[in-house]
């Protein structure tokens, strides 16, 4: 079959300080949580409308169709391994991490593998990354919905093996406390609220205040509030306060429905709102659909 060309995101992770993870666990144990890491990526990358093209050894090759997608992908690849943590033996333990790198451009399709440039910088930024990045370029960066380009941050301007130009290399930020500082611009404990928001979910109630100004609802049991909702994201939604006001942010893959007392009900996908009042909130199915799983809140 000749060869074809497409615009795809190309993506590399590997697991992170694997000689150490081999030296902790033994040969044995280590092989069988890199061989589950690399399930979980591949998990991962299909429910992002990515393909993987191979695995090498403790790394995955992937595409995406989008930018967006590659990144979503990438940011919920190291939120599923937070909570791989695996123990080791004389008392020690550590936990498996991994570096990611991506670009997208032109590749050249073939035999079920990709090749050209976009792989090359690909391969170069998953170079550059550590343990827990998300390394990319400016032209990738670029093609970012508003709300994924807002929490990323320059890097450096390096020279690449193969380009002539140095390229602007940035990071792809995936952890909550960073992104929200990042956004806010200031540490969330300088808040000055003059209000509380109350949110409630199965019999669980959390309250937004000066003293606790940001919480995470989503999948994943290490959120502030997990719910028990397959179409929820590990880390789907994230409520904080910024000066006197709320805001809720969906950064998940099915969104995330809004339903504000007078108001017509809001669909949120990476995107943010304020709120106020009282209203519900449900993750990956509209009100129409008539969710068993509602997280209510109440602004006082």
């Amino acid at each position: 079959m000749a060869p074809k060309t497409a615009n795809l995101s190309i993506l590399f992770a590997d697991v992170s300080g694997s000689t150490r993870l081999f030296e902790i666990l033994g040969d044995v144990t280590a092989r069988v949580k890199v061989s589950e890491c690399l399930d979980t990526l591949t998990s991962v990358t299909k429910d992002h409308k990515g393909t993987v093209i191979k695995t090498i050894g403790d790394e995955i090759m992937c595409t995406f169709p989008t930018a967006d997608d590659s990144a979503n992908a990438a940011c919920e690849m190291h939120e599923a391994l937070i909570e791989d943590i695996t123990e080791g033996t004389g008392g020690e333990s550590t936990t498996i991490s991994i570096r990611v790198g991506m670009h997208y451009g032109p590749a050249i399709l073939e035999g079920g593998d990709v090749f050209g440039d976009a792989v090359n910088v690909a391969a170069r930024m998953a170079a550059q990354a550590k343990g827990g990045q998300i390394i990319t370029t400016q032209s990738t960066v670029d093609l970012l919905s508003p709300i994924l380009r807002a929490a990323t941050r320059f890097v450096d301007r390096a020279p690449i093996k193969g380009k002539k130009e140095k390229i602007d290399i940035f990071e792809l930020i995936w952890q909550e406390e960073d992104v929200t500082r990042m956004a806010t611009g200031v540490m969330m404990e300088d808040s000055k609220p003059e209000s509380k928001l109350k949110i409630n979910y199965d019999g669980n109630e959390l309250v937004l205040d000066k003293e606790r100004s940001s919480l995470i609802i989503g999948r994943s049991q290490s959120c502030d509030l997990p719910i028990n909702e397959k179409l929820a994201s590990r880390q789907h939604v994230r409520i904080e306060l910024r000066r006197d006001k709320f805001f809720i942010i969906d950064q998940s893959t099915n969104g995330t429905h809004v339903l504000i007392e007078n108001s017509p009900e809001a669909f949120l996908r990476r995107e943010e709102m304020a709120i106020n009042g009282n209203g519900q909130i449900s993750l990956g199915k509209s009100f129409a659909e008539g969710p068993s799983e509602v997280v209510r809140f109440t602004q006082v």
